[in-house]
Formats: structure tokens, sequence, C-alpha cells
């Protein structure tokens, strides 16, 4: 792959040097082959210390609860799904893609509402509703 940068959005893209990618032996089934190409890929991407990003994006980022995201801030995708290291290369450059994509979004703000006068008065009908049937439960009813 000749590529110098991982286009997010046509405004947004990450250098090639921002990514760290390690190839190791992939887990599972694969034969003989599997204890002797490594085809696994480790990408590490350094959201914390990334000039690429911009300062909303990145805490965006560095707020999720995500287990690939390390305390240092640096995000780790393992792909290996694959049996070449060129797919699972891209995989997962392709996976770091679309979660950058996804914090891109501005989560929308919760405007806070208050009960309606009328639902109040019907939940405290049916409060009183629910009072008077166990009321009528009780023992003192029972044997008059």
């Amino acid at each position: 792959m000749g590529s110098t940068a991982l286009e997010i959005t046509p405004t947004l893209s990450i250098p090639d040097d921002e990514l760290v990618e390690r190839f190791v032996r992939a887990s599972g089934a694969g034969g003989q082959n599997v204890n002797k190409v490594a085809t696994a890929v480790e990408l590490r991407f350094d959201v914390a210390g990334s000039p690429s990003l911009p300062d909303a994006l990145r805490d965006r980022l560095l707020s999720r609860r995500d287990r690939r995201l390390t305390d240092e801030g640096v995000l780790v995708i393992d792909a290996q799904r694959f049996r070449t290291q060129d797919r699972n290369r891209q995989d997962a450059r392709e996976r770091l893609a679309a979660l950058i994509t996804a914090a891109l979004v501005v989560p929308k703000k919760r405007i806070a509402t208050k009960p309606s006068r009328a639902a109040k008065a019907r939940r405290l009908d049916a409060k009183r509703g629910r009072s008077e049937v166990k009321r009528g439960r009780s023992q003192k009813n029972q044997w008059e």
C-alpha cells in the first residue's frame, strides 16, 4: 500500500507516521502455516497525542468507555480476521476509520422537561385509586 495517510473524511486524515503497525502471529486454526507467518496486525494510534485530530473529536474519543483504549490514550486495534497480512492491515485501518467517523457525530444535548399539570393530576389520581384498593383489602374491613 503506497498511501501516505488514512483518510477519514475529505477534510480529516491521519498521516501514516502516527500509526504504528506490528505484525504478530494470529491465534486460532490455520494448520502448519500458523506458526510460521505473522499475519495478524496490531494497529496502535495515539489518540491523546495526535496533532491531526481536532480537540473536540479527541475528547469524544478519549471519553468513550472502550476497552481498546489504554490508560495513556492509545487506541489498539487487533485484526486477524483474514489469512493475509495485507488484508488484515486493511481491515485494521478500516476499523480505525469507522471508529473515528462514529466519534465525529456530536451527540444531541438533552433538554430537561417537566411533567404537565394534567400528567401530575393523573398520577396522583392513580395513586389515590391504588390506595383505596389496598385499603379495601385490610383486615379491619373484612369483618364489617
